[in-house]
Formats: structure tokens, C-alpha cells, sequence
């Protein structure tokens, strides 16, 4: 996610602080998947860090490859977490609805990249600033769509005018980060796993209880 192992442990330990204040400023029981988002972002920097430390022969194979798995499968789950983490702080029906709708496609995603991993094998290479990750995936161009549906569209269609500009920067991140990696130039997504911590934790910090109500929750315009 980061261009060297000394960027993904920093941005790792700081995305974790930022997840630690963001679960102490859940508010309801359905802001804890949002909230739990940036420690799983963090502990996926930290795992890329002792990857990195594994293919440079600093770290044992058997932990380096410990390593791999888990960062597919974290990688892998986000499909399934940020549409479930958005239902949770949604309070339109109509677009939960329509956010069920994307879940089930995150799920049939996640479950689909899970058995590839499962199956095996997995592997992981230095490729100039960034690690380059392979397992045995098949319709590889389906699934990369239906993951960016899946983790971007349902900030897309929020009724929170914010989550929605986010959802928009986001799926310009996306698209500009996945080509600096794609061209081998570097990879510089820890930058963005901060910048998304952040803004969960400044949302949590802001979001007013009160205005969480039975009523809210049943709105369907």
C-alpha cells in the first residue's frame, strides 16, 4: 500500500491512534463498523511493512508468507465492510435499500477473492516502489469492477451530501492511485488510508446523537 516499509509502519501506527479516537466517539451500536474501519486500514499498513521486511530477506518465509495471506484477505474483506459501514449510518430507507443492494454485491466479491486465496497459492514481489500481490483469480477485470462498485457506491448514493463528496474524491483516488501503481511509478496509498481515517474520525466526532432518532431512521425520502 506504500512505497516502503518505513511509510507503511508510520502510516500504520498513525491511522491506529486515529481509529482508537475513532471508536471513543461511537455514538450507537451501528456507527461501529464505520469506526472500525481505520484500525483494520491500520493493521493492514503494519502486515504490508513486514511483508516488505520479508522480501528483502529481513523476516522468515514462513512469517512472510503469514503476511501475504493476511493482507489479501483484509484487502479482500473491504468489499464486504465499507457498504456495511455506510448502511449503519444511513438514515433513509429507500437508500439503505439500495445500499442492501451493493452489500450483497460485496459479498458475493469478498467471498469469491476469500476461496481464490483459500485455494492458493499466493505470492508477493518488489516491483520498483510498490509490492505487487498475485493470486489465482479468475474473471479478474469483473471483480476489480464489481469492488470499486461495491466500496465507492454506497458513499455515493448516501443522503449525506459529505459522505457523498467523499465518495467522489474517493473514486477519483481510486482510479489516480491504481494507475501510479499500475504504471510502476509508486504506490501511495497509505496516503489515502490516512486521509479516509481521518475523515471517519472527524465524521464520528461531529455526527449528533440527538439527531439519530427512530424517526430519522424510518425516513424514505
Amino acid at each position: 500500500m506504500c512505497f516502503a516499509p518505513e511509510a507503511d509502519l508510520a502510516t500504520g501506527i498513525v491511522v491506529g491512534v486515529v481509529g482508537i479516537d475513532a471508536l471513543r466517539h461511537v455514538s450507537r451500536p451501528q456507527q461501529v463498523v464505520l469506526a472500525a474501519i481505520p484500525l483494520v486500514l491500520g493493521a493492514h499498513e503494519l502486515d504490508e511493512a513486514v511483508v516488505w521486511w520479508g522480501l528483502r530477506g529481513q523476516v522468515s518465509w514462513p512469517i512472510t508468507h503469514a503476511a501475504i495471506y493476511i493482507f489479501l484477505t483484509i484487502a479482500f474483506t473491504l468489499p464486504f465492510l465499507v457498504p456495511l459501514a455506510t448502511m449503519g449510518i444511513e438514515r433513509v430507507v429507500r437508500r439503505r435499500k439500495l445500499m442492501t443492494a451493493l452489500l450483497a454485491v460485496g459479498t458475493i466479491t469478498t467471498g469469491t477473492l476469500l476461496l481464490a486465496i483459500i485455494q492458493g497459492p499466493v505470492g508477493a514481489c518488489i516491483q520498483g516502489h510498490h509490492i505487487d500481490y498475485s493470486a489465482q483469480i479468475n474473471y479478474g477485470n469483473l471483480l476489480v469492477a464489481l469492488y470499486v462498485l461495491a466500496t465507492c457506491g454506497s458513499m455515493l448514493i448516501a443522503s449525506n451530501r459529505l459522505l457523498v463528496l467523499f465518495g467522489v474524491a474517493n473514486l477519483g483516488a481510486v482510479i489516480a492511485l491504481g494507475w501510479l501503481t499500475f504504471t510502476g511509478f509508486t504506490s501511495l496509498w497509505c496516503a489515502w488510508t490516512a486521509v479516509t481515517s481521518v475523515a471517519i474520525a472527524i465524521y464520528l466526532r461531529r455526527v449528533d446523537p440527538s439527531d439519530v432518532t427512530a424517526g430519522n431512521l424510518l425516513r424514505s425520502g
